[in-house]
């Protein structure tokens, strides 16, 4: 009914940069809110962004002033830019929408296929 898909994924050095970028289609009446999650190895998958249909936003404190989220609520897609990557921010990256499908009330998690981002020299 509903699928996301994220993009963007790659190997980059330490101090280097990525843009992610998810986009949500199919039968989709309304998205409250799209972020992104990440799980790196041998560790448990955590929050790295999340942008509300209004704009607030909610940032990992590992990510804060390196990441910046921004969401295009007229293409129901989310993008975040990655800036002075470090090896600790090697993971694949998921993305996620909380989504009201058309016809039905209640609201959905979806998530993508994930994206892997390397960090590494």
């Amino acid at each position: 009914q509903v699928q996301v898909v994220e993009s963007g994924g790659g190997l980059v050095q330490p101090g280097g940069s990525l843009r992610l970028s998810c986009a949500a289609s199919g039968r989709i009446f309304s998205i409250s809110a799209m972020g992104w999650y990440r799980q790196a190895p041998g560790k448990e998958r955590e929050l790295v962004a999340r942008v509300a249909s209004a704009g607030s936003t909610n940032y990992a404190d590992s990510v804060k002033g390196r990441f910046t989220i921004s969401r295009d609520n007229a293409k129901n897609t989310v993008y975040l830019q990655m800036n002075s990557l470090k090896p600790e921010d090697t993971a694949v990256y998921y993305c996620n929408a909380v989504v009201q499908v058309t016809g039905y009330l209640r609201e959905y998690d979806y998530w993508g296929q994930g994206t892997q981002v390397t960090v590494s020299s």
